[in-house]
């Protein structure tokens, strides 16, 4: 047996940071309340909640509690904001445990930590040189500092639709020469906070545009990058929301007065853990106020989830129907203005790298949502993406840069609607979404700082580094497409094209419509995304066997927090070796799957993890030969009895679907088209269009 600490050490800052929330539901305890009756108070908790089979999970679903998301195969933990919760509990005859009794507690206790910090700190290593998180206005200040203080190669602008709180987005595009528009340079994309509890992937966003912008010039790598693209941030997406999430968390504040032995507690109203926008009701703009005062306590009932609100795959697994769960997708794709702000952002330039920063995991997450063999919309296996072993390569780099684990987004949890589902589907440019930090939504400052610059084994690389593989691969034309070519000085080049997005139950209208200035030589270079969308392209699936060429089962048992190691031998060629771990009791076991090296070490080349109620599964292509090591990790389970089988098989290569597209490349005069042409293009191809008749009626007149 293995001894883990890894379950362990994720659980205790899970269990002390997953919400905070008004005392007694909601509401304010006044100040100069005794020790005595604040005890007698019931305080917000967060509890482990038995849920053995999936009805017990359905049910818990159901009753419209605070789930967060930290689950396993039998339980899923709940953060009860007041006793009324704990009796909804007890009412649907479900079981649980206490895990942290006083989240308020452990939120000030982050808030003390936090300005001890800054107190003490003059400036951190940060590029802005921040040492406390910011709020809204602090972010706009920021941007508008930036701006100022780098003009030609910083422009701040504002997104084209306001909140429904009728507040501004902006962001900050740079570049060398930022205001030499279209251009024809690739673009790279980078957003913070479409969850708004999810503090550090804002400060990570913005830093990132400040270590840009004071280091061109005089750093050599970037300067040359900024020479080559053009990077745009929007490190707040839900302003509304975050806007409540950061105000509220920064309030909490538990102060004890020694005098006479009494105290004082000032507790948050509310909405410090808030993930949602601030939609009450689909189709309607909240009133004055609205989104503040009516939230559900901790502020995850109202709302829509941006990140399941676009486009690709929206309502499809992962993504809820109801309004009061806190995956819930909207009424439509793109019903909420912070998502038609990055699609129209999207669609109006050749966005060739994207990452959306969350938290948290420590991972970096690719296309696509949902597992190869789930049957799409279509009626076929959705399959991997088209580009999966370039998109896997960049994402294992990134990774190790900062010691994330680089995975399909399926293998943490189906999603569906999600920013890069589409954009990645939609227009070829390649999209991560980053969940930053190991444990908690917004924890201590000094991890936000460590987290961006690398700590330990990853000092001086971390997510800094990783972003910049990100950009140097945005700029890299063997990863996206050009075109080339001849057409009258000062002509308007348009690449157009309109298509219908796959949603799970239908299909959405897209346009991507992006322009270039030609230049005074009358030649142009224009860095574009393919001319055929991923999602229909080719599918590879595979056809597995139906008998294997291999099999072996183990049956065991392994105590808490302990692991049982089993060895299986890839003895001869195969196309796939599945590992299945199943058990007869509800227990949460997670299985790893780890290859022997010739010194005797072990390299993990698999691992599952799943969530509530599905049994774990590892699946590794073209297993190399030799002995693997399978693991089953005991994290919770009281009765921790398995059945493990591992099966090599042959496959077939089965292919389906494949279209290609074309762009539509213009060339006009003052608005008037002169020319038309259809234009393809492939990854990594160089395609030469000599607008020829538009320059005979240019020079005609």
């Amino acid at each position: 047996m293995v001894a883990s600490s890894r379950r362990s050490r994720r659980f205790r800052a899970i269990a002390v940071t997953v919400a905070v929330a008004a005392v007694t539901g909601g509401g304010l305890l006044p100040m100069g309340t005794a020790p005595a009756a604040a005890a007698e108070t019931f305080r917000p908790q967060l509890v482990t909640v038995d849920t053995p089979t999936r009805a017990d999970k359905d049910r818990l679903v159901a009753l419209g509690l605070d789930l967060t998301e930290h689950a396993g195969h039998d339980y899923v933990e709940v953060v009860l904001h007041h006793a009324g919760d704990a009796l909804t509990l007890r009412a649907a005859g479900l079981d649980w445990q206490v895990r942290i009794p006083d989240l308020v507690r452990r939120a000030s206790d982050v808030n003390a930590a936090n300005r001890a910090y800054a107190a003490a700190t003059t400036a951190s290593p940060l590029p802005s040189g921040r040492d406390s998180y910011r709020t809204l206005s602090d972010y706009n200040a920021d941007l508008d500092r930036l701006a100022a203080g780098h003009p030609g190669l910083v422009r701040k602008f504002a997104l084209p639709y306001k909140s429904l709180e009728g507040k501004q987005v902006y962001g900050v595009e740079i570049a060398d020469h930022v205001d030499a528009v279209d251009d024809g340079r690739p673009v790279f994309v980078m957003l913070g906070l479409h969850h708004a509890r999810e503090w550090p992937s804002g400060e990570h966003a913005v830093e990132f545009a400040y270590d840009l912008a004071e280091n061109h010039g005089h750093d050599a790598r970037i300067t040359d990058l900024l020479r080559k693209a053009r990077v745009i941030v929007v490190p707040v997406v839900n302003v509304d929301g975050f806007e409540k999430s950061v105000n509220d968390g920064q309030l909490v504040d538990l102060r004890t007065v020694d005098e006479g032995g009494t105290g004082s507690i000032l507790a948050t109203p509310g909405n410090a853990y808030k993930r949602k926008n601030c939609r009450i009701i689909d189709g309607l703009s909240p009133l004055a106020g609205e989104c503040g005062l009516v939230s559900s306590p901790g502020g995850f009932g109202a709302g829509i989830d941006l990140n399941r609100n676009y486009g690709g795959f929206w309502g499809g697994p992962g993504a809820a129907a109801e309004p009061v769960q806190a995956t819930y997708r909207g009424a439509a794709p793109f019903s909420e203005p912070e998502t038609r702000n990055i699609r129209a952002l999207v669609s109006g330039r050749q966005v060739t790298g994207l990452i959306t920063n969350h938290t948290f995991s420590n991972l970096v997450l690719r296309p696509n949502g949902v597992a190869p063999d789930t049957i799409g919309q279509d009626g076929l296996p959705v399959g991997d993406p088209p580009d999966e072993v370039a998109l896997k390569e960049l994402g294992d780099r990134m990774a190790a840069q900062n010691g994330y684990t680089s995975q399909h987004s399926w293998e943490l949890y189906d999603t569906t609607g999600t920013t890069e589902d589409w954009s990645y589907n939609a227009t070829g440019g390649y999209g991560y979404t980053f969940e930053i930090g190991p444990d908690e939504f917004h924890p201590p400052f000094p991890e936000v700082v460590d987290e961006y610059l690398g700590a330990g084994a990853y000092a001086g690389k971390g997510n800094r580094e990783a972003f910049l593989l990100a950009l140097e691969n945005a700029v890299d034309p063997r990863a996206h497409s050009v075109l080339t070519g001849k057409a009258p000085a000062g002509a308007t080049l348009r690449l157009k094209k309109t298509f219908a997005t796959p949603t799970w139950a239908g299909v959405v209208q897209d346009t991507l419509d992006t322009t270039l200035t030609v230049g005074a030589a009358g030649s142009y270079t224009w860095h574009v995304n393919p001319s055929t969308r991923p999602v229909v392209q080719a599918r590879q699936t595979r056809v597995i066997s139906s008998e294997p060429l291999k099999r072996q089962s183990y049956t065991g048992t392994t105590a808490p927090t302990l692991a049982t190691d089993q060895e299986f031998t890839v003895d001869r060629a195969a196309d796939l070796l599945e590992v299945k771990l199943d058990w007869p009791t509800p227990d949460d076991l997670d299985l790893r799957v780890l290859r022997k090296n010739t010194d005797g070490t072990l390299t993990e080349v698999g691992s599952s993890a799943g969530s509530v109620g599905v049994k774990e599964r590892v699946l590794l292509d073209s297993p190399a030969q030799g002995t693997y090591v399978l693991r089953v990790e005991n994290w919770a389970s009281a009765t921790p009895s398995w059945t493990l089988t591992a099966s090599l098989y042959d496959a077939t290569e089965q292919q389906t679907g494949g279209l290609v597209e074309n762009w539509t490349l213009s060339c006009e005069k003052n608005g008037t088209v002169l020319e038309r042409v259809p234009v393809v293009v492939d990854r990594g191809g160089r395609v030469k269009a000599d607008l020829k008749t538009c320059a005979k009626k240019w020079s005609n007149g």
